[in-house]
């Protein structure tokens, strides 16, 4: 495992709560792919999970991270201009800068519903860059305006853990139709009904 950009900072992993588990219909479709190949590279963005590491690398796979809401959030990348744009060049550099290392399987959960404009469309570029031809991308987004940004948990059988670990808002609630010109450089995408607040999609480079 390697990992990219800053790690979890102590006041989010002591607001941590209590995991909710959720049937995921689009980590299920990933999963019977990861049980079937082994050796793939993953990418999982999002909080870092021992569970996932554990699992992921349990299965045959090799697994990097790279929290980039946390690391969006952080005050280095204010300006004091309220109105300047957000240094994406120099975050990108930064944060996602992979020397080359090309990926299998991206678990973007939720990213890009805790992402300023700009910075979501161009972290979604940079992933599509960083997959392989047939690679795939799993991301949720809400569709609910709601406060708390959540760490997820992989089960083995196909359900998800959510563990609320801060109080971010989601900056902006997106159709399906914003979620598929997010992806519009990618070859296919599949929507994924839910019973909760969360819309999943499984997205193919």
């Amino acid at each position: 495992m390697r990992l990219f950009g800053g790690s979890e900072s102590r006041s989010a992993a002591a607001k941590a709560s209590a995991k909710v588990p959720r049937v995921s219909s689009g980590w299920n479709h990933l999963l019977k792919l990861l049980r079937a190949d082994e050796g793939q590279r993953i990418l999982d963005i999002g909080p870092t999970s021992s569970n996932n590491i554990n699992f992921l690398t349990g299965l045959g796979h090799s697994i990097y991270m790279s929290n980039v809401v946390s690391e969006a959030a952080d005050p280095k990348w204010a300006t004091e201009d309220a109105d300047a744009a957000f240094p994406i060049e120099a975050f990108l550099t930064e944060n996602l800068n992979f020397r080359g290392r090309e990926f299998d399987t991206v678990l973007f959960w939720d990213t890009a519903d805790y992402l300023p404009g700009g910075l979501r469309e161009a972290v979604i570029e940079r992933l599509y860059q960083a997959l392989v031809p047939g690679g795939q991308l799993l991301a949720f987004f809400h569709t609910k305006p709601e406060n708390g940004f959540h760490r997820y948990h992989l089960r083995e059988d196909g359900q998800v853990e959510a563990q609320l670990i801060d109080d971010q808002p989601v900056k902006e609630i997106l159709n399906n139709r914003q979620v598929e010109n997010l992806f519009s450089s990618y070859t296919s995408y599949k929507f994924f009904l839910a019973k909760d607040n969360l819309r999943e999609v499984v997205v193919t480079r």
